[in-house]
């Protein structure tokens, strides 16, 4: 079972408003993201090793409620959607003392070669579009 990533929010992080600033749940995310790959056994570090990157494609964030200095937010990272070539991760960010959602988010990716050629991970590394194709199913599973 895969652990959700937690982050607390540094004072550096808020604006004027003293409400953490938008662009940094995007930081958030690419935390919350490396971490899960890691989990799953194929990490950043391994795939560029490998010569495989997954650049950001996109990136979607719906704010629910704000998050302040010194607020602890669990991030719930899961694999939406995978074909080998792109993936789309989802993203639930909840105060982790409340639970309240704080933020939806999702991001999309392709994989490339270091070159920047597109690279199909179930032809070139089958092991890797395991792993993907286990955890779409596993959170597929749970009714995400």
């Amino acid at each position: 079972m895969l652990k959700d990533y937690e982050h607390n929010a540094k004072y550096y992080e808020t604006d004027q408003m003293g409400c953490v600033h938008h662009s940094n749940y995007i930081r958030w995310m690419e935390e919350a993201r490396v971490d899960l790959m890691d989990q799953m056994g194929c990490g950043y570090r391994a795939m560029e090793e490998a010569g495989v990157c997954s650049p950001v494609l996109e990136v979607n964030c719906r704010y629910k409620s704000m998050v302040r200095f010194g607020d602890t937010v669990r991030i719930h990272a899961w694999i939406k959607e995978y074909n080998g070539i792109r993936m789309t991760i989802g993203y639930e960010m909840c105060d982790a003392s409340s639970g309240e959602l704080r933020t939806r988010a999702e991001s999309a990716h392709c994989f490339l070669t270091l070159d920047g050629r597109p690279v199909s991970l179930k032809r070139s590394y089958p092991e890797w579009d395991k792993l993907f194709r286990n955890m779409l199913e596993m959170e597929a599973g749970k009714g995400e």
